[in-house]
């Protein structure tokens, strides 16, 4: 007997929007880490495969259901692809790429919003701070990683969701020249020469 509910459904277009609804709302009321794409799946009426096929994963997803388009899960795989002493580079680099595309519009969008804000916050202490703690490793990767996303938090919040005028003006080199001595220092416990 076939599983009729697996799969594309047939002459529903609008199954990308009602995931993303349903995704919205769940993110909204639970968080990033309290969200499960089963539970997204069986909100929208879908197969879990359909989420992978029309978001990626459920970074892809919670970025593109909350319209939060700086986070990029593709970003934060290459990211942490690499060598750990460049890994500060590259996340510096990700962070000003993506949430300087985004534009102010869209980070206005999300200050405003609590439950916005507290998912994105669930994702940088959730998903953000675990990625990272596992890549670079070791018996102190947990403490180095949770420095790291509060140095990361910190430029997010200060450029771009509530600016402060002087980090708000600084080109995206001068944040990187700026901000890798900190980040650098929070990844590897002091600042590589």
């Amino acid at each position: 007997m076939l599983n009729k509910t697996r799969g594309r459904p047939r002459g529903n277009p609008d199954t990308k929007a009602r995931i993303a609804q349903a995704a919205r709302e769940l993110f909204l009321k639970h968080g990033y880490p309290g969200t499960t794409l089963r539970a997204v799946a069986t909100a929208a009426g879908v197969d879990v495969a359909l989420i992978s096929y029309h978001f990626g994963s459920k970074q892809g997803l919670f970025s593109q259901s909350l319209n939060l388009l700086c986070v990029d899960p593709t970003a934060l795989d290459q990211a942490l692809r690499g060598s750990r002493e460049q890994l500060a580079d590259r996340l510096l680099d990700s962070v000003t790429s993506l949430w300087d595309a985004a534009g102010p519009a869209q980070s206005r969008m999300a200050v405003q919003d609590d439950a916005t804000m507290r998912a994105l916050r669930d994702y940088l202490d959730g998903e953000l701070r675990l990625r990272i703690a596992e890549f670079i490793g070791g018996p102190d990767a947990t403490r180095r990683a949770t420095a790291a996303v509060g140095v990361l938090g910190g430029l997010i919040f200060t450029r771009y969701l509530n600016p402060i005028r002087s980090v708000g003006a600084l080109s995206p080199a001068d944040v990187r020249r700026v901000f890798r001595p900190a980040l650098r220092a929070a990844l590897y416990g002091r600042t590589p020469a």
